[in-house]
């Protein structure tokens, strides 16, 4: 398994998720290198932050992903956003890699940018708030 999250509030997010991975083998890749302590003992790996506001960083951001990808060789990849997770699932889909979106707690009005794309990427699209479950978009609960 792949757990992949852009940086801050993102990979927090993502970090509490892991009881849920415990038992079973999983990477962690994110932006920033110092939080590398978070991840414990799994394979942990770094790749250049991107988002919509810095577009012109998607190629290179992309390129790491995919190294990641090749390295790591998911089954599954979980991800709380934001576009860096949405990337790694449209890299890793044709390959019959599922996988899972968390949807930010901060988006409390409409699904993120990312998480309302995830839709057309992802296996399964979840948001942590019960309103805006709809479609191929669930409630599970939340992560804080």
């Amino acid at each position: 398994m792949l757990a992949i999250a852009s940086g801050g509030g993102h990979f927090v997010q993502l970090m509490r998720l892991a009881p849920a991975w415990a038992g079973h083998a999983v990477s962690i890749a994110t932006v920033d290198p110092g939080t590398r302590l978070l991840a414990g003992d799994a394979p942990f790996f770094t790749f250049r932050d991107v988002s919509r506001s810095d577009w012109w960083r998607i190629p290179l951001a992309t390129l790491d992903i995919a190294r990641i990808l090749i390295t790591v060789r998911p089954q599954v990849i979980i991800t709380t956003g934001a576009l860096p997770g949405l990337i790694a699932s449209a890299l890793a889909r044709p390959f019959g890699v599922r996988s899972l979106w968390v949807d930010s707690i901060a988006n409390s009005e409409v699904l993120s940018g990312s998480g309302g794309q995830a839709g057309k990427l992802c296996n399964q699209v979840i948001t942590q708030w019960p309103h805006l479950a709809s479609g191929k978009t669930e409630h599970w609960g939340n992560v804080l």
